[in-house]
């Protein structure tokens, strides 16, 4: 049955959301159950974000044979499930429906305003917050929360690689098959990373029939993880998050669950340079592992070709870090994305090198009404965290959580993004890295502590409810 979403209470803060993705909606659901009063305004014609082929807002990177790499039971919100009915692993059109069922099954759909994208957003003098649209309309709010996602600004390598190619290029987020939007087929094809898309993407063009040869080069060695291990999907044994934050949680010191996890992994799919990829030069789990069942038996059948990283490109040649020389017509730059604000200025707020750090990865203490949802890079699915983050901003909007001092919160949001720096290997991808057991425990535990500090308090609303409510579509004038 439906849920009918409570209204919204004008004694709390009037709240913007930009974005209706996972995380967007996570947040929406949320604050509608606590009676927060909020617009959620969305670039695109429905919701969904990066998993809409094809999305309007042409941010999406969703290609067309994609399916979600973790497992549907992990990857669903936890009061939500996905249907018995749906595969292991998803289809990007079934996850995309399960987002749509997710907003109508909570009612939070009429709240969400589609074609609305956001071209600025600027703090007043007086700490509120105005939200300049592309329509060009201004609207006021007590308190912003950021939902934009952090996979649709692509990254090229920097620097850039000597010498000119005079092939097509592409990145792998404009990729959608083996025709769109170049025609790979009887071509001979470099796919350049190793993240999950790269891996897809390689495997896809491999097949006899498709590109004519197609290689795989790695900038360094990365751990190859498959789908299913033992008969099962790769993370039964493992928790939700949401619904046991603590399955992380051990006795034991990590660098010793991480060389036994290797092991298992050595003896179970073998390790990458016994495939003639580069070897790994870190400990399983520092950094993000690429998730493939099929990379191993592609090459296997010498359907991919694994080269090191990139020297120097030479007309319709790509010459490669050890000395070998492959004609190339074609090269798709599978190299990552960047944490992209493109409403804030650079000045305000930024992430050079993907870099920011914030507290509890949701706030700059600088602003204690502008928050981040989805701004982290987790080992699990997006999902569970974006829940747990919009219940906790929630509770703090409400009066029922209170944050700590400013010091301490300054204080606590280098020491974790310091700490993730030395847990795993510097790349612009591990920047918000986050385990996801970890970070749920951790928030929950805070939670608890900004409770008792806000009875003591008396629950004051932090954000007081200063904007005067418009009706819905109006115009707030400057």
């Amino acid at each position: 049955m439906p849920v009918s979403p409570r209204v919204p209470d004008p004694r709390l803060p009037k709240t913007c959301i930009i974005g209706a993705g996972s995380s967007g909606i996570a947040v929406a659901k949320t604050f509608s159950e606590f009676g927060i009063p909020f617009d959620c305004l969305e670039k695109s014609d429905r919701v969904g974000g990066n998993w809409v082929f094809k999305n309007a807002n042409g941010m999406s990177s969703a290609y067309r044979s994609l399916h979600i790499n973790t497992s549907r039971e992990k990857m669903a919100y936890s009061d939500f499930p996905m249907p018995a009915s749906f595969p292991d692993y998803p289809h990007h059109e079934q996850i995309a429906a399960y987002f749509d069922a997710y907003a109508d099954h909570f009612g939070i759909r009429d709240r969400i305003t589609f074609d609305c994208g956001v071209k600025r957003a600027e703090p007043t003098g007086d700490g509120l917050w105005w939200i300049t649209l592309e329509s060009g309309e201004q609207r006021l709010y007590d308190a912003l929360v950021v939902a934009n996602g952090h996979h649709w600004d692509p990254r090229l390598p920097e620097p850039g690689y000597p010498g000119v190619f005079d092939g097509k290029q592409i990145h792998s987020h404009a990729y959608i098959d083996p025709r769109d939007p170049v025609i790979c087929r009887e071509r001979n094809v470099l796919v350049v990373g190793f993240g999950n898309s790269a891996l897809d993407i390689a495997c896809e063009l491999g097949h006899k029939g498709v590109a004519k040869k197609v290689f795989l080069s790695q900038r360094r060695g990365y751990w190859v993880v498959p789908k299913y291990a033992a008969g099962e999907v790769l993370d039964a044994q493992i928790a939700h998050p949401s619904k046991d934050p603590a399955w992380m949680q051990r006795y034991l010191p990590a660098p010793l669950l991480r060389w036994l996890a290797e092991k298992q992994l050595e003896s179970t799919a073998g390790r990458p340079e016994q495939f003639g990829l580069t070897a790994p030069d870190h400990a399983f789990l520092t950094t993000h592992p690429a998730v493939s069942q099929e990379l191993y038996v592609r090459i296997g059948s010498g359907d991919i070709a694994p080269k090191p990283d990139v020297r120097e490109l030479r007309g319709k040649q790509v010459v490669f870090a050890d000395g070998s020389i492959e004609d190339v017509d074609i090269i798709i730059w599978a190299t990552g994305y960047k944490i992209s604000f493109p409403f804030f200025d650079e000045g305000l707020i930024a992430a050079p090198g993907n870099d920011i750090a914030l507290w509890k990865r949701m706030i700059d203490p600088r602003f204690l009404n502008l928050f981040f949802a989805g701004l982290v890079q987790p080992l699990c699915a997006m999902m569970p965290i974006a829940e747990e983050q919009a219940k906790f901003l929630a509770h703090y909007l409400t009066g029922h959580y209170a944050i700590p001092p400013v010091e301490m919160m300054q204080a606590e949001r280098i020491e974790m993004h310091e700490r993730v720096k030395r847990g795993y290997v510097s790349s612009p991808r591990h920047t918000i890295q986050i385990n996801c057991g970890e970070y749920t425990v951790d928030l929950r535990r805070e939670l608890a502590k900004g409770r008792k500090r806000a009875a003591a308090h008396g629950y004051i609303l932090p954000i007081e409810p200063r904007v005067i409510r418009p009706s819905p579509k109006a115009t707030v004038a400057a």
